[in-house]
Parts: structure tokens; C-alpha cells; sequence
């Protein structure tokens, strides 16, 4: 089994940043990526970055692009969420999740172990 935990989140204004941290623990051997996902009230879980764990390559949506930035501590089996010029839209709980082996790394169905979320409040 494998433990996500997220922290980090809270009320930024608009324009401002934020830094999400989720720390995985547990049976994490053979993690080809971690992600970020977020839900708003009323919507289905979207996606919003990722990061292969091998060799890191970044993934993100077209919403974030050049705003937020994902990265990865291998060490300690840590990603990171840079948001930067927040908007009110990016109000939402954001999810890490962590996919073991191999999967469609920007779709839900691609991780195998999800983090209890932590709300991002985006005030306008």
C-alpha cells in the first residue's frame, strides 16, 4: 500500500502563488509518475500536471501552462505543485496521486493511489 499526503493549500489572493507538497510512503517501488488533479464544486476531477518519475518529464494542462510548475524530490518520493499568478478559477481541492508500473499519465485511470486532498481557495 502506498500513503499520499498533501499539504500546503489554503486562501491566496488573485495574481498570487501557492506551493502544494505530497509525500508518498509505503510500497512506492515501481512509480512511473505522480500527478496533480483538482475538483471544483459542481465538476468532475480534471487533470492539472504531472511529472514522470524516471526521467521527468512534465505534464500539464492547457489552464496551468506557464503558471504552475511540477517537480519531483526522488529522494523522498515528494512532488511539488509551484502555482504561481493564481486565478479565481483555479479554486478547487487538489488531489496528488501516484501510478505504479505504467498508465495514461494525464487521465484519472493512470494512478493507482490517490491523497486525501487539500482545498486551494483563490480569492478575486
Amino acid at each position: 500500500q502506498v500513503q499520499l499526503v498533501e499539504s500546503g493549500g489554503g486562501l491566496v489572493q488573485a495574481g498570487g502563488s501557492l506551493r502544494l507538497s505530497c509525500a508518498a510512503s509505503g510500497r512506492t517501488f515501481g512509480v512511473y509518475a505522480m500527478g496533480w488533479f483538482r475538483q471544483a464544486p459542481g465538476k468532475e476531477r480534471e487533470f492539472v500536471a504531472a511529472i514522470r518519475w524516471s526521467y521527468g518529464r512534465t505534464y500539464y494542462a492547457d489552464s496551468v501552462k506557464g503558471r504552475f510548475t511540477i517537480s519531483r524530490d526522488n529522494a523522498n518520493v515528494t512532488v511539488y505543485l509551484q502555482m504561481n499568478s493564481a486565478k479565481y478559477e483555479d479554486t478547487a481541492v487538489y488531489y496528488c496521486a501516484l501510478g505504479i508500473g505504467w498508465g495514461a499519465i494525464t487521465d484519472n485511470g493512470g494512478y493507482n493511489y490517490w491523497g486525501q486532498g487539500t482545498q486551494v481557495t483563490v480569492s478575486s
